[in-house]
């Protein structure tokens, strides 16, 4: 990718109402963020800092339990089983927790849900896509944040 397909991309991004953007090919990694606080991935193998916004990317599906890390009071890590399946994303776009700003969160940790019910929304290129609970459950961990760029395959929410 030559620099005027890099700021062909940075202007349709600033023009676009994505947050961000994440590109990755043999050539590198490009990613741009309108997010304050994110410092996105270089192309290439000089790695020249490139601050530049990118978009969520998300899709549902579900995946078997993980391990996270856990901090203790002494400030050691140590692994932790996730409880459940988790949800993972069809599709790249921007997660909402909420139907509207003004609403309450579609679920939080502790609800039971039932199969097909909307835990979140995934806006993908203007579209508003539902991402319903695969299983009858009790949510036990939300792994994203209101608002972030999701990817595909991305884990999303942990139903047990």
């Amino acid at each position: 990718m030559n620099i005027s397909e890099v700021k062909d991309l940075m202007n349709q991004f600033d023009g676009s109402s994505l947050r961000e953007f994440s590109w990755k090919n043999a050539e590198g990694t490009l990613s741009f963020s309108k997010n304050e606080g994110h410092h996105s991935e270089s192309l290439g193998v000089a790695q020249p800092a490139v601050n530049v916004p990118a978009a969520p990317v998300a899709a549902p599906a579900v995946s078997p339990k993980t391990e996270t890390v856990s901090e203790t009071a002494a400030g050691e890590t140590r692994p932790v089983a996730a409880e459940g399946e988790a949800v993972t994303s069809p599709l790249v776009g921007v997660a909402y927790l909420k139907p509207t700003p003004d609403k309450a969160e579609f679920v939080k940790v502790g609800d039971a849900v039932k199969k097909g019910q909307t835990l979140l929304i995934i806006e993908a290129m203007k579209v508003m896509n539902e991402i319903p609970a695969p299983t009858d459950g009790i949510v036990t961990e939300i792994m994203v944040s209101p608002e972030e760029v999701v990817e595909f395959g991305q884990e999303l929410i942990r139903i047990k």
